[in-house]
């Protein structure tokens, strides 16, 4: 299962495909939460897609068989038990894709000549994902970070080893040489290398950086390269040649820092532009703003979730099943909003005070 959008596999997903490019959407839960549901309701739920299938007259007897034979060999590579808070499988003529999100989706299939993607821009605009880059003096490592996990990532070449013949930390350490490992030559190079692959791959997928190792790797790092300069450093050894457990249970105590600093940040803000009248609030006043691309900064409260009816003008309240009714509107608003360069901030619940989950900063 797929779980990091880059911007390259998310324009990949965009482009048109012959129809019918089939989504279906459906929640889940994490661990033994579920209780036995999403297996039945994931089975129904491509029940219901085969359905679509064969009920269009627009799809040929070819393509039919060609994109439900993508909808079986995608619902066998799902694995629920390593399960987020959402499933999206996508099928089309000679393709399909499982991805799993850490934001819960609507059950919802949907017939078109594109996948439907603004779940997982939201879920990856929610998860706030980023990089940690771990060096030593003779390993860097690349690590793949979202809302409670980092994973290994072989972006940019990494994980970069250097080769050099008698090279022993530890018996360096026994003998008292371990400083001189960090104003070698060698190893001010091999740190050069992993600072510009690692600003390639920043130029491919900007995230925030940061960088573990013991100080003395931290400051050379520094020194030769320009990444370690705009990163948040972690003095913390030995993550370039550990697991992601470890490398998770070092940084979740700075990220719980800085996301309490960014949320800070953003009700600051909120509150700045009370004063200026550049302030938004409302599912109705922000899905109008978004739509006219005034939004500059939108925060929305983690769990916030709303279904509404589309009266042309305004947004109104409608249950789940309704007619006509759109229960993923805080995502589509969270994608128009960052299709027109805004800035998106997911923060705790409650953070927003009273204004119902969701509130904005406008440009004018």
């Amino acid at each position: 299962m797929e779980h990091a959008l880059s911007p390259a596999t998310l324009a990949e997903l965009r482009r048109p495909r012959p129809y019918p490019a089939v989504s279906v959407l459906t929640p889940t839960h994490r661990g033994e939460r579920g209780g036995g549901q999403d297996p039945v309701r994931l089975r129904n739920m491509v029940t219901e897609a085969r359905k679509r299938l064969e009920s269009d007259p627009a799809v040929t007897r070819e393509r039919r068989a060609d994109v439900a034979a993508h909808l079986d060999r995608a619902l066998a590579e799902v694995d629920l038990a390593h399960a987020e808070d959402g499933l999206v499988i996508f099928a089309a003529p000679g393709e399909h894709q499982v991805w799993s999100l850490a934001r819960p989706v609507p059950e919802r299939v949907v017939l078109s000549d594109t996948f439907l993607t603004r779940n997982l821009v939201a879920a990856q605009a929610a998860e706030r994902p980023f990089w940690v880059l771990s060096v030593s003096a003779d390993r860097a490592t690349l690590w793949s970070g979202g809302e409670d996990r980092v994973v290994q990532d072989r972006s940019g070449g990494f994980p970069l080893e250097r080769r050099q013949e008698n090279f022993d930390p530890e018996r360096q350490m026994r003998t008292g040489g371990l400083p001189s490992i960090f104003s070698d030559e060698g190893t001010r190079q091999f740190l050069r290398e992993a600072d510009t692959a690692m600003a390639a791959v920043l130029r491919e997928q900007p995230r925030p950086v940061y960088v573990t190792g013991e100080q003395a790797a931290l400051s050379l790092l520094d020194e030769v390269g320009s990444v370690a300069k705009a990163a948040v450093h972690v003095p913390h050894g030995g993550l370039a040649q550990a697991g992601p457990d470890a490398v998770w249970q070092a940084l979740r105590p700075v990220l719980e820092a800085e996301a309490h600093k960014d949320t800070t940040a953003v009700v600051r803000e909120l509150t700045s532009a009370r004063g200026h009248r550049t302030f938004a609030a409302g599912l109705d006043e922000l899905w109008q703003n978004a739509r006219d691309g005034r939004v500059r900064l939108l925060a929305v409260e983690e769990n916030f979730r709303a279904t509404v009816r589309d009266l042309g003008e305004h947004l109104v309240p409608a249950e789940p099943g309704d007619l006509d009714a759109r229960d993923d509107i805080v995502d589509e608003i969270v994608e128009q909003c960052l299709e027109t360069g805004a800035e998106v901030r997911f923060v705790p619940d409650g953070a927003l005070g009273d204004e119902d989950g969701i509130a904005g900063v406008l440009r004018y």
